[in-house]
């Protein structure tokens, strides 16, 4: 089969890229021919991204037309899958192909303007849909623009509109969560459209686990942008009176305020910003590490850098904010903290800091969470049925 990935990045940058690569790879593996039709490349990690798509069509580069005919009649995809892309007019492209359109909903950029489902300056999170409530109150029109010459930049409300209502004409739409799932509903999508296939990436090796060592290592990896939370990780670890090491991997705009407040909490020689590194530097720490952070304080769709710690044998104390309670047991795979509460958050690290026995009984659960519940090759499977499903659909249809 013949599946052309679509996404807004070419390379390494967060989940949805991971998750991009991590798929395409093994459906690659598994005999389909996979391309990718992309927008900008990232600068990182492109070399593996090169090596699994051999089938390149970059948007934005080239002329739309010459861009429709490389991809409609060069590579003639069974499967279109959408990631992350909010390109109107490339959207309505695809729809008038006639191939089968399925979308992996990672975040909530879909259906909130600001993307990320929680108020900026009181950090609350939203529970509305998609309304006019988004201009007014609100104020989510005018948003921060990272990339641009200008810190601000428009967002249109009626661009919004239309592109929920380009992805209802989608095939199928994939959430990892029952939450995300409930969003999608929220903003009334057909529920017979929706499907849950959670993304765990195959990394962790079940022969070895933590030391979990008298270095009391604390573990956060993810971006660095203010819905992730470090400032408030930070102001937590403040609290911790034991000795202990944290090691921040990532990068984000929000690296040196984060930064900065480190040295203002007195953590600058317990708390280090690695930048980003690969998967596998990262699980060199996890040998010897005690907890896992998971500091988000906007409703995380999913979190699979969660589920990725305790493929490890990790637990993982988050806040409870978004999808995370669907994988995280208070008590038993780690702590579930109450929304922004520092001190509970602080509390519950000192004590797996402190419990070595406990850090390990609650990692060895989550290791077998992940392998009941979410095992990579049952998810691909899965979207190897869904594909098969889309594409023979149209075919009995027409038969009928």
């Amino acid at each position: 089969m013949k599946i052309l990935f679509v996404h807004e990045k070419f390379g390494a940058f967060g989940g949805a890229e991971a998750n991009v690569l991590t798929t395409a790879t093994e459906l690659k593996e598994r005999g389909h021919t996979v391309g990718i039709l992309h927008g900008p490349q990232t600068g990182k990690g492109e070399a593996a991204w090169l090596n699994t798509f051999q089938h390149r069509f970059p948007y934005g580069l080239e002329s739309e037309s010459a861009t429709e005919l490389a991809v409609c009649k060069s590579f003639q995809p069974d499967v279109i899958y959408v990631h992350k892309m909010s390109d109107l007019e490339l959207l309505e492209k695809l729809l008038d192909s006639d191939t089968p359109i399925i979308r992996m909903v990672h975040d909530h950029d879909l259906y909130c303007m600001r993307s990320y489902k929680y108020n900026y300056f009181t950090r609350h999170i939203c529970e509305r849909a998609l309304s006019p409530f988004c201009i007014f109150p609100c104020g989510a029109s005018v948003a921060r623009d990272h990339h641009g010459a200008f810190p601000l930049k428009w967002v249109s409300y009626t661009g919004k509109i239309r592109e929920l209502e380009l992805n209802r004409k989608f095939h199928r739409l994939i959430v990892a969560t029952q939450f995300m799932k409930d969003e999608l509903l929220r903003n009334h999508f057909d529920s017979n459209k929706i499907e849950m296939h959670a993304p765990v990436p195959p990394r962790g090796d079940a022969s070895w686990g933590s030391s979990f060592g008298d270095g009391n290592y604390i573990v956060y990896a993810g971006q660095i942008i203010r819905g992730k939370g470090v400032d408030v990780l930070l102001e937590s670890l403040a609290q911790v009176r034991m000795p202990f090491k944290c090691f921040i991997f990532g990068d984000g705009e929000h690296r040196e305020v984060c930064e900065k407040l480190s040295r203002k909490l007195g953590l600058a020689d317990r708390v280090f910003f690695k930048g980003y590194v690969s998967a596998d530097e990262i699980a060199i720490y996890y040998r010897e590490c005690s907890v896992v952070a998971v500091s988000s304080v906007w409703p995380e769709p999913f979190g699979a850098v969660g589920l990725e710690a305790m493929r490890f044998g990790l637990p993982v104390v988050a806040f409870d904010a978004g999808g995370i309670r669907e994988w995280l047991t208070d008590g038993n795979n780690g702590f579930l903290v109450p929304w922004m509460d520092r001190a509970a958050f602080a509390a519950r690290v000192e004590e797996l800091l402190g419990d070595k026995a406990l850090a390990r009984q609650m990692g060895e659960r989550g290791r077998q969470l992940v392998a009941e519940q979410y095992e990579f090759s049952e998810y691909i499977s899965g979207l190897e049925n869904l594909f098969e499903r889309a594409v023979e659909e149209p075919a009995l249809a027409a038969m009928a």
